[in-house]
């Protein structure tokens, strides 16, 4: 579960803000220094989590969050100005971890492909668990299912169930208006239901 991963990536940047300026950028005013290291510090998990949602794989989910707060900090002139700092920061990691993704998409593919095997190889070592191999299939199912929604729903599902993001949040994270964000997560959960009431009919 990544609940329990530890992200280092938010500490790699806190120490860089220093070693990573040049005389110039040592300047800087102390307020946008402290800016930074709030975005890294309350919202590290949340740009790990978006960048695991997209990328399902700790390692690239970590490089992500580095370089995503690399990039938050190339353009920290522009932190006064940002009304929202989460979602735009959300906008951000979701953009890098698309973008690696798309660099990545075989061996995304083939980690999604494999996500079933270590879950079902660790619930069937212990055959009279059966709630813990119930669970582990429906994970998998819902893993799958959501998996190949159709782009446009699949996204702004997986963001509102990231942190508990609001409608507002996914939509702007998207750059989609609310309403879109919100029938577009509606539809989801609506196709989600029923592929997974069409599957447990056919058991």
């Amino acid at each position: 579960m990544i609940e329990g991963k530890q992200v280092v990536a938010g500490e790699a940047i806190l120490s860089g803000l220093t070693t990573d300026r040049d005389g110039t950028e040592r300047g800087r005013a102390e307020g946008v220094d402290e800016m930074l290291e709030a975005l890294v510090r309350e919202h590290s998990r949340l740009v790990y989590r978006i960048a695991y949602a997209v990328l399902r794989c700790h390692h690239d989910a970590e490089d992500a969050t580095q370089e995503t707060f690399m990039r938050v900090l190339r353009y920290s002139s522009k932190l006064a100005g940002v009304e929202n700092p989460k979602t735009w920061l959300a906008r951000i990691a979701w953009r890098v971890a698309v973008d690696r993704s798309k660099r990545h998409a075989r061996s995304q593919e083939l980690s999604l492909d494999d996500s079933e095997g270590p879950e079902m190889a660790i619930a069937s070592s212990d055959p009279s668990a059966d709630e813990t191999i119930h669970g582990a299939r429906l994970s998998a199912t819902l893993e799958k299912l959501i998996t190949a929604l159709p782009t446009k729903l699949r996204e702004p599902l997986v963001l509102s169930t990231i942190e508990e993001m609001t409608p507002r949040e996914v939509a702007a994270t998207l750059g989609i208006n609310e309403a879109a964000a919100r029938s577009r997560i509606f539809r989801a959960r609506q196709t989600l239901k029923e592929k997974l009431a069409q599957r447990w009919a056919n058991k």
